[in-house]
């Protein structure tokens, strides 16, 4: 987030739990509001809570925030909408209130696997209760054979879990493993994610903290680096930007990204990814390396 003494006027709104009719509270003397409010911690109980720019199921899709994580919530309406704000990147928007619930007792593991299904008993012929993403975060109370129990009494495949501190080591490997994930404007589960939302669970997975949207990443991750187009410069991690898109290099050949040009994460080689790009009006703005 931005510092605490930024003018209101300049605090990026995508960040900032502040609206015409209330703020939070540690917005008070920063934020003119009508009412501030302290807010209430929840946590996410559906597989995924998608995050929109208004309470309505036809706005627009902003990010998703995962099982197990939490938000903390300045409003709720009777329509059942929840105005907040994410826990772990800051981001604020409407979530449907019926996907959040209490906070419960704290998380001690997470999903390692692209997904996983939940079973309501240590069988995995029965019916799935519900799949849950890579990032997702559980709370083991105990294990059976092959099977990790939630506190909600849910049976995982204790083989796609480790610990919540658990972290990898290469984040190039770990996005590698969303290839052929659907293209999704502001997914960020294995069932749909964006090109800055690949970034965020792929860095997040290694222990790096990350904000959401590309131009968020472009400002605050790693050093710039000079480019003047010698693909042998380039170094495997190395994020490129362009306005509104993020990608990342797999080697000096070879581009990963989640990108609407064919609806999914894709590989593809480099050079012909970079023209194609810039053909279509938007040249490669930076290169930042971690």
């Amino acid at each position: 987030m931005r510092n605490a003494s930024t003018p209101v006027t300049d605090r990026d709104p995508r960040l900032t739990p502040a609206r015409p009719d209330l703020a939070a509270a540690s917005l008070r003397g920063l934020v003119e509001a009508p009412l501030y409010v302290e807010g209430t911690v929840y946590r996410v109980v559906h597989a995924t809570a998608p995050m929109r720019s208004e309470p309505s199921p036809e706005a627009p899709l902003t990010t998703e925030a995962l099982f197990g994580e939490t938000a903390t919530i300045f409003e709720t309406t009777m329509e059942g909408w929840a105005w907040g704000q994410l826990d772990a990147d800051g981001y604020v928007g409407w979530l449907p209130a019926e996907a959040l619930g209490p906070v419960g007792p704290a998380a001690t593991h997470k999903i390692a696997a692209l997904r996983t299904p939940v079973f309501p008993g240590p069988s995995i012929k029965l019916p799935p209760s519900a799949l849950l993403s890579f990032g997702s975060r559980v709370n083991v109370v105990e294990t059976r054979e092959r099977f990790a129990v939630t506190a909600e009494g849910g049976f995982l495949f204790a083989g796609h879990l480790v610990p919540l501190e658990a972290v990898e080591t290469d984040f190039v490997t770990v996005a590698a493993r969303f290839l052929g994930a659907a293209y999704l404007w502001g997914g960020r589960s294995s069932l749909g994610l964006d090109c800055s939302g690949l970034v965020q669970i792929a860095l997040t997975a290694c222990g790096i903290a990350c904000p959401r949207d590309s131009d968020m990443q472009e400002a605050a991750l790693g050093t710039a680096v000079p480019f003047d187009g010698d693909l042998a410069t380039l170094r495997r991690g190395d994020l490129l930007f362009w306005p509104g898109h993020v990608g990342m290099v797999e080697d000096p050949a070879t581009l990963l990204h989640a990108t609407a040009f064919s609806l999914s994460v894709m590989r593809e080689p480099l050079a012909p990814a970079l023209a194609r790009i810039e053909t279509g009006g938007t040249p490669l703005r930076s290169v930042r390396r971690l």
